[in-house]
């Protein structure tokens, strides 16, 4: 497949990130590195979303000094961000809804039109400007800044007006971004996936736990790209909800032959060493991220 008729992806992944760790990231860099392997798929950018405060989860510290922490933990990565839209709400938000913003707003700073992954592509967007000017896209500080709107938006079409990355990844634009002038404009189909782990798509099969129609619009509109932790067996999850049946073509589950120890890290261990002194945990969180918790004494005294 050419880069053009590949399909762009921008994987969302919501939760505490209490704190971010080591396998938070690895999920990120497994789910791309998978994608692109398919021969489908180009990511051409991560956000991290944290949670709003009043999620209510137990030893859940504030949304500022986890936005920080994974401010930290992000660094030095040129693909993922950290967006704060969902933890500086007026109260805690879906992640349907949270999906639905960044769908809106990549609309409207992009111009891009994005739809769910049913609807069919087959409708021209626009044509290619006719002044034929080669250069993609202007550089500013050795950062891309490649997505611009050409023509008119409709709601109906799948695909989207854009100027096609140079590389496989970009960092993709946000609010505040300088769109640049863009010269030459394509056909690219863009989607936002949401990025989980097995134990996210086991909640799906609680009864009562999700509303039916978000798990319609997070699975059957958006899709999701899942990373299986602790060997689960995803095959089983999915068959013990009608809805992951009904949508099983829009679960994407990353393989891997290799159990990789970042696997099984989480942020409830993260925070049991901490709580411990337990000096493993230099494995489970990034250096950035542990000076920050000991500066600002998180977690040390915390329970859950």
């Amino acid at each position: 497949m050419t880069e053009t008729s590949k399909t762009h992806v921008i994987l969302l992944s919501c939760g505490s990130f209490n704190p971010i760790t080591k396998g938070h990231i690895h999920m990120f860099e497994k789910a791309r590195e998978y994608l692109h392997k398919t021969g489908r798929f180009i990511v051409i950018g991560g956000i991290i979303s944290p949670v709003h405060d009043s999620y209510g989860k137990p030893g859940l510290v504030s949304s500022r000094h986890r936005l920080t922490m994974c401010q930290l933990a992000v660094q030095l990565s040129d693909w993922i961000r950290v967006d704060p839209w969902e933890s500086y709400q007026d109260t805690w938000q879906t992640t349907c809804s949270v999906l639905e913003h960044h769908r809106d707003l990549m609309k409207r700073v992009t111009g891009c039109i994005l739809s769910n992954v049913n609807t069919p592509s087959t409708t021209p967007v626009i044509g290619q400007p006719q002044n034929g000017t080669s250069p993609i896209y202007q550089n500013t500080a050795n950062k891309s800044v490649a997505i611009k709107l050409w023509g008119k938006m409709s709601e109906s079409l799948g695909k989207i007006c854009c100027v096609r990355p140079h590389m496989d990844r970009f960092t993709f634009v946000d609010e505040n971004a300088n769109l640049g002038t863009a010269m030459r404009y394509e056909e690219i189909e863009l989607r936002i996936l949401l990025l989980c782990g097995s134990d996210l798509l086991e909640s799906f099969c609680i009864p009562g736990l999700w509303n039916e129609s978000d798990m319609e619009v997070i699975v059957g509109d958006f899709g999701i790209v899942v990373v299986p932790r602790d060997g689960v067996d995803t095959e089983r999850i999915m068959n013990h909800s009608s809805v992951l049946r009904k949508h099983k073509d829009n679960i994407i589950v990353v393989k891997d032959e290799i159990d990789h120890p970042m696997s099984v890290v989480s942020s409830t261990k993260s925070r049991l060493a901490l709580q411990h002194g337990d000096g493993h945990v230099v494995d489970y969180l990034s250096q950035p991220v542990i000076d920050y918790i000991l500066q600002s004494q998180l977690y040390i005294n915390a329970s859950g």
